[in-house]
């Protein structure tokens, strides 16, 4: 498959050792940061992260399945933005509120079965709604992320367009 690869790396730093490591389940934190790689570039500040809660880990901290989530919406996003600009149309707000679920199995296993994306997106009054829709379409089949994972990632968006007078 493709002609171009491209290589993404990140460092993960366990900071949860309380004094006695791993000697105990409950006796260490979840706690990471996800850094970008020390090859001599500008650093990325470094993201705060732990597990879900209901796996012991900490609500204030970003967990592995949220950021599977956020990446699938960034790109679909990015993708979007792009294709709208391409066909002409103007976008000037976009917010998505994503959501997943994972199904846990009796041993403590589990996959992600579904992300539902749920972007609202506000056009120019000049731009062409139902264009503006059906490139979700296209933007969630050029996704990168999307097409690299094994469950199914829907889209339910909305379109808004701007009063006449009011566009960029």
């Amino acid at each position: 498959m493709g002609e171009k690869q491209h290589r993404y790396g990140v460092t993960i730093v366990w900071t949860g050792n309380t004094g006695e490591g791993t000697a105990r389940y409950g006796g260490y934190e979840r706690a990471r940061e996800i850094m970008s790689p020390d090859d001599g570039e500008v650093g990325k500040p470094a993201i705060a992260g732990s597990s879900d809660p209901a796996f012991r880990g900490d609500p204030a901290r970003w967990n592995p399945e949220e950021l599977l989530i956020a990446s699938l919406s960034a790109c679909h996003q990015l993708w979007y933005l792009h294709l709208c600009a391409e066909a002409g149309i103007v976008v000037t707000a976009y917010a998505d509120a994503a959501e997943g679920v994972m199904a846990e199995d009796a041993g403590g296993g589990g996959q992600f079965v579904s992300v539902t994306l749920r972007p609202r997106v506000t056009i120019s009054a000049g731009s062409d709604a139902g264009q503006a829709a059906a490139l979700h379409h296209r933007a969630n089949a050029m996704c990168f992320i999307a097409r690299s994972v094994t469950f199914p990632v829907d889209h339910v968006a909305a379109i808004v367009r701007e009063p006449v007078g009011t566009s960029c």
